[in-house]
């Protein structure tokens, strides 16, 4: 039985090259079955099987009236599966089901070139959807696919082997790389999507914390690997404990949901911040998301320049952008892990941070109104978190569901939650205590990469801690999470919780994912490629081009610069005077010629072949005419005469040889 490869090689020359394009089709539309309707990749595939089927059997094609009819129910299901034929998804179907019929509808080269232009653009509509890494070099290997089977259609005669095609395409993208990272660097740059029709969210941004809090909104989050955002620090990395990423802050209670209420207070008086100790310098690179929160370090030493953004602050310490964040951005910031806010005697808007629901929770609110007979406040504070160490509450990522009262059944029935659980509950039996309390959502931690130092913060790290104000000492962070796993602080929520493994395998589990081990470290490779793809690539915005524009000219305007490139141009120019390439006698291009024609018609001459074996063995060959035989006989015996016999003057040979090619057909 022939392998595959034997079978492709054993093909006549059409039918491989159509076989060829099928391949490469298959492998530009196949990607876009991620995101498109599942049966416009089944009739899509069915269309390519059909047309295999038609290659390989020598079948005829069918008819316009059988594809007719075929084409307008494709038509009516993208209809129905997108209520319009206009806009981004909806197009795209229609261009993957254009290029998956007109398969079927060939019959000129013409057609052929109509397929592969038509799938180096859809080649293009996949980063729609996707542009990270791994999509780039998919979309990479598609182009060299295409320009693979055009290149084949090209040629006549005699065809290379797959893997010489393969290299000659490989070559031709290598010469146009330098003109496409030159495009990549100059070409203006706009803000936004160039794709904006259909009405649809083409931010591609992924939701992450909202400004409201209940049971399972947060655990919620903890089951995604995605990225939130990646910090590199100037210096050394403050400790995983210290590591408090401050989002929304939430004051209104309704018995079920924290929000952030109405009615913000805008008096900066109250946004009193006193910092100590060194600072800490960090980038940040946030990833697209749904909102418009700016996460920094607690606590923040300065607002952080984000480009093309306003960038505003409430007086809870809340840093949000003017606009969402549907793309990438960069800035710098600075945060004092030792700081404090609202510092005074007394708290001037305390009523806000004391309210509670009428008629909810009323186990918790009786056990929090006792607890002022501990004295102090901070003694109450001290006295809720020992409750949550003594007492046998878990932290665990699948909470029993909760009734009306919440707090009440969380705190006296299942004692089983997360941190959501946990901040809500102290904060309730804090301003029940009559202590000023807040929730504070945002993330802990992070995980280091030591390839490229750079941190990353998932969306598996969104975690949520209380605040307390204390006379004398100002909003004092409290996590109650830290009294029951204390690991969840110091080391990351998968050394506090059991992660579920992927499709139940517990293997993955015991890998390393510190870089000790060889699953970690290449865990982290990737990460840093990719990460370096998101800086470098995604994340060249028009504020880097303006940046990158403005190096180069002050680059040419120097005039080191200018007398180190007249440098290399002179050196180009003296190797190009000595190492020219050495110009092809007339007689011998001739002879080139020759060999080329016989090539083409079945007499190709071996590399060891010279001119007399040549034209002993093209005489006696059937494969010529007889007049054409013994013209490229006569030829090679000339040529053979003038290359190795001594030197003899015959201004005629040239003439005469071509008189002899025009003779070989």
């Amino acid at each position: 039985m022939k392998s595959p490869r034997a079978a492709f090689r054993s093909l006549p020359r059409d039918k491989a090259d159509t076989m060829l394009l099928l391949a490469s089709a298959l492998l530009v539309l196949a990607p876009h079955a991620a995101h498109l309707p599942l049966w416009v990749s089944l009739l899509c595939g069915a269309t390519l099987a059909w047309r295999a089927a038609i290659t390989l059997r020598g079948r005829r094609m069918p008819s316009g009236l059988v594809l007719l009819p075929i084409a307008a129910a494709a038509m009516v299901g993208v209809q129905f599966s997108y209520n319009t034929l206009l806009g981004r998804d909806a197009g795209v179907a229609m261009l993957v089901l254009l290029v998956a019929f007109k398969m079927l509808e060939m019959h000129a080269r013409r057609d052929l070139y109509v397929v592969i232009f038509l799938c180096f653009f859809l080649v293009l509509t996949n980063f729609f959807y996707s542009q990270g890494i791994v999509t780039a070099l998919l979309m990479l290997v598609s182009v060299l696919a295409l320009l693979t089977t055009q290149l084949s259609f090209q040629f006549t005669g005699s065809v290379p082997k797959l893997g010489a095609r393969l290299a000659i395409s490989a070559r031709m993208l290598l010469l146009a790389a330098p003109l496409a990272l030159v495009l990549f660097v100059v070409f203006p740059r706009i803000h936004g999507p160039l794709w904006g029709g259909g009405g649809q969210d083409n931010s591609g941004g992924r939701a992450g914390l909202s400004d409201q809090m209940a049971p399972g909104l947060v655990s919620s989050l903890a089951m995604s690997d995605d990225p939130a955002f990646r910090v590199r620090f100037t210096g050394p990395a403050p400790e995983q404990a210290r590591l408090y990423w401050r989002g929304p802050v939430l004051d209104a209670f309704d018995g079920l949901t924290w929000t952030r209420g109405g009615g913000r207070m805008q008096d900066r008086d109250l946004m009193r911040l006193s910092v100590g100790g060194a600072a800490v310098d960090y980038e940040v690179t946030l990833e697209p998301s749904q909102g418009r929160w700016i996460f920094m370090l607690e606590m923040p030493g300065r607002l952080p320049d984000v480009p093309g953004r306003a960038v505003r602050v409430s007086p809870q310490f809340e840093l949000t952008s003017a606009t969402p964040l549907a793309e990438r951005v960069r800035y710098r910031a600075r945060a004092h892990l030792d700081y404090a806010l609202q510092r005074g005697a007394t708290l001037d808007d305390a009523g806000r941070w004391l309210l509670l629901p009428y008629g909810f929770n009323p186990r918790a609110l009786q056990a929090g109104m006792a607890l002022r007979a501990e004295g102090e406040p901070a003694r109450r504070v001290d006295a809720v978190l020992r409750l949550f160490r003594e007492q046998p509450f878990a932290y665990t990522l699948e909470p029993p569901l909760l009734g009306r009262h919440t707090v009440d059944e969380f705190l006296y029935r299942t004692r089983s939650g997360f941190c959501e659980h946990y901040s809500g509950a102290f904060v309730f039996l804090m301003r029940a205590a009559g202590v000023p309390a807040r929730v504070v959502t945002g993330y802990q931690g992070g995980e280091l990469n030591p390839i490229d130092g750079y941190m990353t913060v998932r969306q598996s790290d969104a975690h949520a801690w209380a605040e307390v104000w204390l006379a004398g000492r100002g909003w004092v962070r409290v996590d109650p999470t830290a009294a029951v796993a204390p690991e969840r602080v110091q080391r990351g929520l998968r050394a506090a919780v059991e992660m579920p493994a992927p499709f139940g395998i517990d293997a993955f589990r015991g890998l390393d994912a510190g870089g000790t081990a060889w699953f970690g470290q290449l865990r982290n490779a990737f990460a840093a490629v990719n990460n370096g793809w998101n800086q470098w690539v995604l994340n060249y915005s028009p504020e880097r081009q303006r940046n990158v524009m403005h190096s180069i000219q002050s680059s040419l305007l120097n005039w080191r610069f200018v007398a180190v490139l007249m440098a290399c141009c002179l050196m180009l120019l003296l190797a190009g005077i000595l190492f020219r390439r050495k110009e092809i006698n007339p007689i011998d291009a001739l002879y080139w010629s020759l060999c080329r024609r016989l090539g083409q018609l079945g007499l190709a001459r071996a590399v060891d072949e010279g001119p007399s074996a040549y034209a002993a063995r093209v005489a006696a060959s059937s494969r010529l005419a007889p007049q054409s035989r013994e013209a490229a006989a006569e030829f090679l015996r000339r040529y053979s005469r003038w290359r190795y016999a001594p030197p003899q003057a015959d201004p005629r040979l040239a003439a005469t040889l071509k008189s002899l090619l025009s003779q070989v057909r």
